[in-house]
């Protein structure tokens, strides 16, 4: 892991990034600037609220002012402990809090990182305003290139632009006042779609990937997911690893009622959303949701688990990802269990899978996308 130095107008933070981007910092000049736009606004007694920090960088360098963090993704914690342990003396920050737990307004200050995407960015705008200070600023911030389309509009149709900062470093911030619009009615908080089999559609919250038609890659491992399920023992438990909206597993969960089904996901709105489909389904007593990166230690043994990996994080596009859910995955595979995966071919998972299973085999392919499914011992 690199460790670099932000200069902040608190002081000097030193940041990491952990896992596997090795060179990469743990902050950029959207961060720099967010925290120089932030100095006029903050005063002792103020509620400051963070919301989707990548690595710690604002909520470290606002921390005598104890601020609020709120983050779709679950890594956030992970680093914010590491980043808070390389520089000691600062004031302890309170728990992060994700979007099945947020917090409570009102809040004078709030620093928010603008997502890529124009659906989340308005969906957050919306909740920030029933949770700020009548008087309150929000500062939006973010690398220019990364800004999603149209994200001048979607301010304007949720919030008041009060002043566009100038840019700097290739990053801008923009100062904004409240507006009337909220989540209350909106039609873009839930989209969806249909799929065979399914009691009804399966929809999600605008931070989760390929949540208004069934991605391809998916649709290439539906068809083999019927034999795979029906081949897990009745007391057996299945997992959807990175679930996204839940596709995989309420499909596992249709095709055997009952089953002991869990769902795993970085991503906090993903399992808001997960949650959000069950209530379609009976018999959910067995089920299990985890918001976390990958599977975590305590968690069980699966005879299945199903896998459609992300190959990108935030601006960093790679197998990174893949690598650690695929050693996540040996390590959570019961004795003779088996991962059942789809990848994008180019990326090549049958050589990354070797690096962890013993067995591989393809079972499905397209231009696009491979289908495999990989175990320990013998076949």
């Amino acid at each position: 892991m690199t460790t670099a130095r932000l200069q902040t107008p608190a002081g000097e933070l030193r940041l990491t990034r952990p896992g596997g981007t090795a060179g990469l910092r743990a902050w950029d000049a959207a961060d720099e600037l967010l925290l120089a736009a932030a100095e006029p606004y903050l005063a002792d007694g103020q509620r400051v609220l963070v919301v989707d920090d990548q690595f710690g960088a604002l909520t470290l360098g606002l921390a005598e002012y104890q601020p609020q963090t709120v983050a779709d993704s679950a890594t956030l914690a992970h680093s914010l402990l590491a980043n808070a342990a390389l520089n000691p003396g600062l004031p302890e920050s309170p728990a992060v809090l994700n979007w099945r737990q947020p917090p409570t307004g009102p809040f004078d200050l709030v620093l928010l990182r603008i997502p890529r995407q124009a659906g989340y960015l308005g969906w957050l705008l919306r909740w920030l305003n029933n949770a700020l200070a009548e008087d309150g600023r929000i500062l939006a911030g973010g690398m220019i290139k990364h800004l999603p389309d149209r994200s001048v509009d979607v301010f304007a149709s949720a919030v008041v632009t009060e002043q566009v900062l100038p840019a700097r470093k290739k990053a801008r911030v923009v100062v904004c006042c409240g507006g009337p619009a909220s989540l209350s009615g909106w039609q873009d908080q839930w989209r969806g779609y249909r799929v065979e089999g399914l009691p009804g559609p399966v929809e999600a919250l605008p931070a989760v990937f390929a949540r208004e038609k069934l991605d391809i890659g998916t649709r290439e491992l539906l068809p083999l997911l019927p034999p795979a399920v029906n081949r897990v023992a009745r007391d057996g438990r299945i997992l959807d690893l990175a679930c996204g909206n839940g596709v995989l597993g309420l499909s596992a969960l249709a095709g055997k009622p009952g089953a002991e089904v869990h769902f795993s996901d970085v991503s906090s709105q993903a399992i808001v959303s997960v949650e959000h489909n069950l209530g379609r389904f009976e018999g959910r007593e067995c089920v299990r949701l985890w918001h976390q990166d990958g599977i975590a230690d305590e968690l069980p043994d699966y005879q299945l688990i199903l896998l459609n990996p992300p190959f990108h994080e935030g601006g960093v596009v790679g197998d990174h990802i893949a690598l650690r859910l695929f050693r996540d995955a040996a390590r959570h595979l019961a004795p003779g269990g088996r991962l059942l995966m789809v990848g994008n071919r180019h990326l090549g998972y049958h050589r990354s899978l070797k690096q962890y299973f013993s067995g591989i085999e393809q079972r499905a392919a397209s231009p696009k996308f491979v289908v495999f499914e990989a175990w320990n011992g013998a076949a």
